[in-house]
Parts: structure tokens; sequence; C-alpha cells
């Protein structure tokens, strides 16, 4: 765990390490030192306000204990079997089944399912579900996340910025700087090697939360068949709001991009194939059978509380 800690400040290191470079481009060594101060501060906008820019990003609305239902009495049961304070819970109105969660540390935590996946998965599947994105909590991994998305985000604007000035004759007299060929790697190399180190971060965390939420859950089974399904309609059912902002795209369980153009190629998510090989060879560690698997139908309301009311997202 320490190697993976340490790995992965090295991966933001990195990250922040483009965006100052970027900076350079655009406006020498003052652009640089400009681009480190925006580096720190988004580093601490993150760690503050990171979790409430991405719930409002997807329109998320929070649930209780009456209008959350069996989805909000899953989520307490799982935390109280993880060792975690009860995060809150929220719902965000998208077809597309998937998850995340965010939040700076556990007792800031908060987890978000879309309306898609409480519907079209069993009460099983979204357990295990869940119990996935309260690993992530029990990680850490949430701020190193939503850390990687803020700063992808900046560097991919400044991409923009210079696509923009490049257009409109912009870096024509820049002789003091790296000039036109770097204005080019800046718009062209930059973003692709923020999204790697993206891809580098999210895929080591994935495989991690997958193995400690089936051990949360207790049946790594329920989560296998959940990723089968999420993958399935991930592809068929667009996510708008992930579209518009793919530097978020990590953060959820699936990919909610739409597949179009490179994707598999640059998938912030290992392959569901092999997360979902390395769940059934826990299972069979575990001595866990097929007969634990989910039940194909969703049997809960999950778009109602106990007292027979409709949640705010329906």
């Amino acid at each position: 765990m320490p190697m993976n800690f340490a790995r992965t400040g090295l991966l933001l290191a990195v990250l922040t390490g483009i965006l100052v470079a970027m900076g350079g481009v655009v406006g020498g060594t003052g652009g640089m030192v400009i681009a480190l101060v925006i580096a720190a501060g988004i580093n601490l906008f993150s760690y503050w306000r990171s979790d409430k820019m991405v719930l409002g990003m997807y329109g998320a609305e929070e649930v209780d204990e009456r209008s959350g239902g069996e989805y909000y009495r899953i989520v307490a049961g799982l935390a109280g079997r993880a060792g975690l304070p009860m995060p809150r819970v929220y719902v965000m109105n998208n077809p597309q089944p998937n998850a995340f969660a965010t939040g700076r540390n556990p007792e800031h935590a908060a987890v978000c399912a879309s309306t898609g996946l409480l519907e079209m998965l069993s009460p099983e599947e979204v357990s295990g579900v869940l119990a996935h994105e309260l690993a992530h909590v029990k990680n850490y991994d949430t701020l190193t996340m939503a850390v990687a998305a803020t700063i992808g985000g900046a560097v991919s604007m400044l991409a923009q910025y210079l696509q923009f000035g490049a257009l409109f004759g912009g870096h024509r007299d820049n002789n003091n700087g790296i000039g036109w060929i770097g204005a080019l790697v800046a718009m062209i190399v930059a973003p692709l090697a923020a999204m790697l180190v993206q891809m580098a971060i999210s895929r080591s965390r994935e495989y991690q939360a997958d193995r400690l939420g089936a051990m949360i859950c207790g049946q790594p089974l329920w989560l296998a068949s959940a990723l089968g399904k999420i993958e399935g309609y991930a592809h068929q059912i667009r996510n708008e709001p992930a579209e518009a902002a793919p530097a978020t795209a990590h953060l959820f369980i699936i990919n909610p991009l739409s597949g179009e153009g490179m994707d598999n190629l640059f998938s912030t998510h290992p392959n569901t194939e092999n997360r979902i090989a390395e769940l059934e060879k826990l299972a069979a560690e575990l001595g866990v059978t097929a007969g634990s698997a989910p039940r194909a139908e969703p049997s809960g309301p999950w778009t109602r509380s106990s007292a027979g009311s409709r949640g705010p997202w329906g």
C-alpha cells in the first residue's frame, strides 16, 4: 500500500509538471510560475470543494433514509461493514447505469448512483457497485482522482487556449519561448500525456477497489455481474455530462464515455473482462459458488422510500 501511494503521488507530480510546462509554452518563465501557482490553487480547491463541483456537474441530488429507501439502507449497511462513517448519499438523474464516489476523506465522502443503475441492476449487484465505491473512500482514492480530474481539465483548457491562439495568429512573434513547435507539442502531446497519467492513476486504483469492495460485501460475483451489465449498457446509453467533461470519466466505476473514437485505446479504466476474471478468481479463493450470483432482475422499487413516496429523482 505505501508503494501504491508513492506511485500515485509521483503520477500527480507528473500531471502537475505537465501543467507547469504548458504554462511555460504560453507565457515563458512567468507563465511557468503562474501555472505552478494555479496548480497549487487547484490542489487546494480539489481538497476542499471538488466533491461539490463534481456532484453539481452531474446534477446529483442528496437523499436521506426516508427518500433514499433501500438504496440508502444498502449504503449504510456496507459502510458499517467497511468501518466507515456514513457517507452522504446522492442520486443523479441519468439513464446510463453508473456510479462514483467523491470527497476528500472518509469523514467528508459522498457516493452517487445513477437512476439507470438503480433501475437496471438487482439489489445484489447494486450492493457490489456501492461496496466498490466505498472501497475508493476507504483507500482515499476519491481525493486523488478528484485532483487528477481537476488538473487534467486545466491541461485541456490550456491546450484549447493554444489552439485558439494558433487559429488567430497567436505565438507568431514568440521568440522568447519555444515558438510554434513548442505550441504544437503542447496542443497535442500535453493533453495526451495528461490523459495517460490519469489512466495510470485510475487503472491501478480500480483493481484495488474491486478486490476490497468484493471483500466488503462478501460476494465478489455480485460486483462481477454488475460490471458486465454496466459495460454492456454504458456504450449504448450516452452520459451527456460525462461527454461534456471527459476529464471526470475516471471517477466512474465503468468508463461513462460512449466509445466513439479511440476510447478502448485511451480508456481510463482497465479492461472489464480482466476485472471480472480477477473477481471470479477471488470468488474461487473465498469458496463462493456461482449459486451466490445475483438474481437476473431487480426486485426492489429503487425509486421509492420505505414510506412509499418517490425520491427526488423521479
